[in-house]
């Protein structure tokens, strides 16, 4: 038990850190190649930060355990939306450009409500259990993904990067700086959720409740990271497009390969928990349009929302 106490709190401090870089790494490249924090916050941080969700989705797949696998992204998502938006703004309120309102936050909308319709097998019953989420759903959320890739290096090209006093870091370092970071975020995020998922299937939990829970918040830890730490330095842009970036990934890109890969049938994941990961980012898109900013108070609400839902999920153990 104290072993595993440790290496779990050992993966957390190696995420922190690796965010750190890879939002260092990121944010100096943005300057070079004279693109936005926005770009780079919807891309390369965000596919980064999603790099735990590919592996353990693709693992629990291929290991014949998909209620992991989908809650992990299901999950993942909402505590994006709830959690690490909630927790960055109570820290450091979040100004939101009219653009990510009105063009990038419907993606993630889009998203989500998609994953909600390819798991449902025909609309005679909302009852997920049994569905499957087979080859021709991940082709569709694969298309998906490749209109938002295109959609995004279009916005690449009309963006320039925020003036900056600071120099740059050069190229190299920039890249080393994000491949140090993403290795320590994957390698952290995979010690927690290796031995927080044991802990918890020892206490008897369910695996659509530890792909919900535990495993997202494990793979999510790159997310908080990256993103409180962008926006306590003053960089809110590349915060909530690592956010948007990888709820939209971890839908489109992730889902989709791994049940192209192996298809995958729905056990433990309800119509409830689909509905909770839309009206979660429809709840920030609305606190998004208002002022264009998430302050504290708003930031307060999200975090409190989602531990509403978290005490629906034990209570209903």
């Amino acid at each position: 038990m104290l072993l595993n106490i440790l290496l779990i709190v050992a993966g957390i401090v190696m995420v922190l850190k690796g965010a750190d870089l890879l939002t260092k790494g990121g944010a100096d490249l943005a300057r070079r190649m004279s693109v936005s924090e926005l770009v780079v916050g919807l891309t390369i941080v965000a596919a980064g930060t999603s790099a735990p969700e590919l592996f353990v989705s693709l693992v629990s797949a291929l290991k014949g355990t998909p209620d992991l696998a989908v809650g992990n992204v299901v999950g993942s998502n909402i505590m994006n939306t709830l959690v690490i938006v909630g927790i960055t703004a109570m820290v450091a309120p979040m100004a939101i450009a009219r653009q990510t309102v009105a063009k990038d936050m419907p993606f993630t909308v889009m998203a989500a409500v998609l994953l909600m319709l390819v798991s449902l097998d025909g609309f005679h019953s909302l009852n997920l259990t049994g569905n499957t989420i087979g080859r021709l759903d991940g082709v569709l959320l694969l298309l998906g993904f490749a209109v938002f890739m295109a959609y995004t290096f279009r916005i690449a090209k009309s963006q320039k990067a925020e003036p900056s006093s600071q120099k740059p870091a050069p190229v190299w370092l920039c890249l080393v700086l994000m491949v140090a970071g993403l290795a320590l975020l994957v390698a952290g995020s995979e010690l927690f959720v290796r031995y927080a998922s044991a802990l918890a299937a020892a206490l008897g939990v369910s695996e659509s409740v530890i792909g919900l829970t535990i495993v997202a918040g494990g793979t999510s830890l790159p997310e908080l990271a990256t993103s409180v730490v962008a926006a306590r330095k003053g960089q809110s842009a590349m915060a909530i497009g690592n956010v948007i970036g990888s709820n939209v990934f971890n839908i489109l890109l992730i889902l989709g390969t791994t049940s192209v890969v192996c298809p995958m049938q729905i056990g433990g994941i309800t119509m409830i928990d689909m509905s909770m990961m839309v009206a979660s980012v429809l709840l920030l898109w609305l606190f998004s349009y208002t002022k264009l900013t998430v302050a504290r108070w708003e930031g307060a609400v999200l975090t409190t929302a989602y531990l509403a839902y978290l005490g629906w999920l034990l209570y209903n153990v």
